[in-house]
């Protein structure tokens, strides 16, 4: 914990082991040895951009809601055999099922560590092959759960040997009074290197699951240069201006930009300054070294509670407010708040007010930290499926889907026939496979010739679920003012909904349209979605009507 502006435990010196004997044993158990190519599923299709100050994918803007889980990549005993034993492919299943059960839409995660265990570089220049084989399977399994991922390239802090040692590969002192050098050009050129020929390796490598480059990959979200750097203590001109780490920034940003065209990049930064009230200023200027060219969204680190922050809802609401007025209207890019969370406090109570203060912002993206599986160890910021705040996290992320206008679906279910370009268009054609438990016989009603059709995409858990509805207007007039009606034919129960005022009465089921959306054109649509909880069975609506008319469903 660093001491003159001490920051969150767990991710700097935390190292989350399996025992041996349980980790063979689970390991013993994995799947299969080899894994057929297969074609990335169709919610991760496209890549995610910046579109001014905020992310775009498939024509639409795209907001998210993700988690934290640093140690994904240590899951299996690294020992013995590459695909039944180094990695445990179950657990990696597992838990992504778990985030995307949970509403998790995009992952970060570490992509470095220089110990021999689960060490993607565990000598100056020496890659393993057996664990970028098990990053590859993080990525598939993602894609596959409709998650995205943000690879953390590097570690500021010493969790997973970090930059001391790369610092010492070059004979150079470690530790935090040091760790500047490494971001000196003149005091560590080989620091420079070594980071370049790494982020070649990995961008340049072909996933063995997929066949697809990294750097071609749409499951990757965006590449992070560094977990949290800073460069401090070299003289308050640099702690305030960052002119070393944004020249480090510039270059490293660019050198990813030069091999991968296709992702966006970050920086990782805290968010800490005196400007701020937060932390002090450690060499690492949120708005200065964000407005390098070459970075694409900003970043910032929150935790409230401890003892050196010390901030009341109000005051973390106030520090948010402010990071997201500087990304937007300072630095002009999205904002992404990549580590949060509470302790000591009523979780759900702070995380419904983070939440609803992110979306009444217009912030971009988030991740709380974090979300360990059922095997790993906890700490004071750990969440678990099942945990009671994650209802809080569901709601807004299912929120955030449906304020990204139409983008491809977190539902497992409907990505897997999903054709790849479904969000570009905001035609009725655009989303063919929202609907693929639809009727056969919907395209013969009469609802076709009354000129409307309802998409209705699920994203369920088993116990509960969200359903985004798009309605479109297929007849050549517009339609001002609208009500879809419709009828479960099980025990759905509807608890919030968005963009639209929606009641239930038993199993009938009425959406009324908000003043901001009452107008639908010709061949336009309105989309709003809903929360639900159920037992049994929950099967699309048999029929929709819009206006007492009969909808066709797509």
């Amino acid at each position: 914990m660093h001491q003159s502006h001490p920051a969150p435990t767990g991710w700097r010196g935390a190292r989350r082991r399996v025992a041996l004997a349980v980790a063979v044993c689970a390991a013993l158990l994995a799947a299969a040895v080899a894994v057929p190519l297969v074609q990335a599923s169709a919610a991760t299709a496209g890549f995610v951009t910046r579109c001014g100050i905020h992310f775009c994918l498939g024509g639409h803007t795209y907001y998210f809601a993700g988690a934290n889980v640093y140690d994904t990549f240590t899951y299996g005993g690294s020992y013995g055999d590459t695909e039944t034993q180094w990695m445990d492919k179950a657990r990696i299943d597992n838990h992504m099922a778990e985030m995307a059960a949970d509403g998790v839409t995009v992952l970060r995660t570490w992509m470095f560590d220089h110990e021999t265990w689960h060490g993607f570089e565990p000598g100056k220049g020496v890659y393993s092959e057996q664990q970028f084989s098990e990053f590859d399977y993080i990525l598939y399994s993602a894609a596959q759960h409709n998650i995205r991922v943000i690879p953390v390239l590097e570690n500021y802090w010493e969790a997973y040997g970090g930059i001391d040692t790369r610092l010492s590969w070059e004979g150079l002192a470690t530790g935090q009074a040091n760790r500047w050098r490494f971001f000196n050009q003149s005091a560590c050129p080989g620091c420079f290197t070594q980071y370049q020929n790494y982020v070649s390796y990995a961008l340049n490598r072909t996933n063995h699951y997929t066949g697809v480059k990294y750097k071609d990959d749409p499951a990757v979200f965006a590449w992070e240069l560094m977990n949290e750097p800073r460069y401090e203590g070299q003289g308050a001109a640099e702690n305030v201006n960052g002119t070393t780490l944004r020249k480090w920034v510039d270059t490293m940003a660019a050198y990813i930009k030069g091999i991968d065209g296709n992702h966006m990049v970050d920086a990782g930064l805290e968010g800490h300054g005196t400007k701020y009230g937060f932390g002090g200023d450690e060499g690492n200027p949120f708005v200065a070294i964000q407005q390098s060219p070459y970075i694409d969204f900003t970043s910032a680190h929150p935790y409230p509670n401890e003892g050196w922050a010390n901030l009341t809802l109000a005051q973390t609401l106030t520090l948010i407010n402010a990071w997201v007025s500087d990304s937007h209207a300072v630095v002009g890019k999205p904002f992404f708040l990549g580590e949060f969370n509470t302790q000591g406090v009523d979780r759900s109570t702070w995380w419904t007010s983070i939440y609803n203060d992110l979306q009444t912002q217009d912030a971009d993206g988030s991740a709380f930290w974090w979300y360990p599986d059922a095997q790993a160890g906890g700490d004071n910021y750990s969440v678990k499926h099942g945990a009671p705040e994650l209802s809080v996290f569901k709601a807004h992320s299912a929120y955030m889907v449906s304020k990204s206008g139409g983008n491809p679906s977190t539902s497992p279910s409907a990505s897997r026939s999903a054709s790849p370009s479904a969000s570009v268009s905001p035609s009725a054609s655009a989303s063919p496979s929202r609907s693929p438990s639809a009727s056969p016989s919907a395209s013969a009603s009469p609802s076709t010739r009354a000129g409307c059709t309802v998409g209705y995409s699920l994203n369920d858990w088993g116990a509960g679920f969200t359903a985004n509805v798009t309605v479109t207007n297929t007849g050549a007039a517009p339609i001002t003012g609208w009500t879809l009606k419709w009828t479960f034919g099980g025990n759905q129960a509807i608890s919030n909904a968005w963009n639209a005022t929606v009641t239930q009465s038993g199993q009938a089921v009425t959406a009324v349209n908000m003043p901001y959306n009452a107008t639908v054109p010709a061949g336009g649509n309105v989309q709003f979605g809903f929360q639900a909880a159920y037992s049994g069975t929950n099967a699309v609506p048999a029929q929709f009507t819009l206006n007492g008319t009969a909808c066709a469903k797509v």
